[in-house]
């Protein structure tokens, strides 16, 4: 039950790794409105996160008992993680929150959980994400219905810790967030991702 929990953390601190629309979203609103408001917005991610570990998780064990599923899932979320990986690895440009000096417009604190949720929610790239990662549950025997609980508990919770400890020190550490600094956080991010990528692939080969 531990392995499986510290399995959840290492996939959370690689999600929340990722430099995209979140990432930036989440910056620039604590420069901008403060820790409170961007911890709002973190939750907001939070939840839309949880919907699609309900969706993904579910879908994928409906449809667990068609023929050959088994395997086309495995090769398919081992793929889509190399895809990302690929991706973050020949991303050229990355700009630096609020680099263009545009201040965001000012909203309530109550629509920071919505406005999380749905940017979140419209990346089509975190339901590809979710999808591989319920590839990885379905495809572990050894997991139980606790080692399931245990694995998403690891992911979800690492990622809104490290979302709310991005928001805390985004003021504090704003000037050592360079372009540069973040290009080589993508390239890291995306060995990492094609490392999982290639092992989801050689274990469902092997199964």
């Amino acid at each position: 039950m531990i392995h499986s929990l510290l399995e959840g953390i290492s996939m959370g601190f690689l999600l929340s790794a990722l430099i995209g629309p979140v990432f930036f979203t989440l910056i620039q609103s604590s420069l901008a409105h403060g820790f409170r408001y961007a911890a709002v917005l973190a939750l907001g991610i939070f939840a839309s996160d949880s919907m699609y570990v309900a969706v993904t998780y579910f879908g994928v064990k409906f449809l667990a008992d068609a023929t050959y599923f088994e395997l086309a899932l495995g090769y398919v979320g081992g793929l889509i993680l190399i895809g990302f990986g690929i991706s973050s690895l020949l991303k050229k440009e990355v700009s630096r929150p609020n680099s263009g000096g545009l201040e965001l417009p000012r909203v309530r604190k109550k629509s920071a959980f919505l406005k999380g949720f749905s940017i979140n929610g419209i990346n089509p790239f975190v339901l590809l994400f979710w999808i591989s990662i319920a590839s990885i549950v379905h495809l572990k025997d050894s997991f139980g219905a606790s080692d399931v609980w245990l694995y998403y508990s690891g992911v979800l919770g690492t990622v809104l810790c490290i979302d709310l400890l991005k928001a805390f020190v985004a003021k504090q550490l704003s000037h050592l967030v360079t372009p540069r600094m973040m290009q080589w956080l993508n390239k890291a991010v995306g060995l990492v991702m094609i490392g999982f990528g290639i092992r989801m692939l050689l274990y469902t080969y092997l199964r």
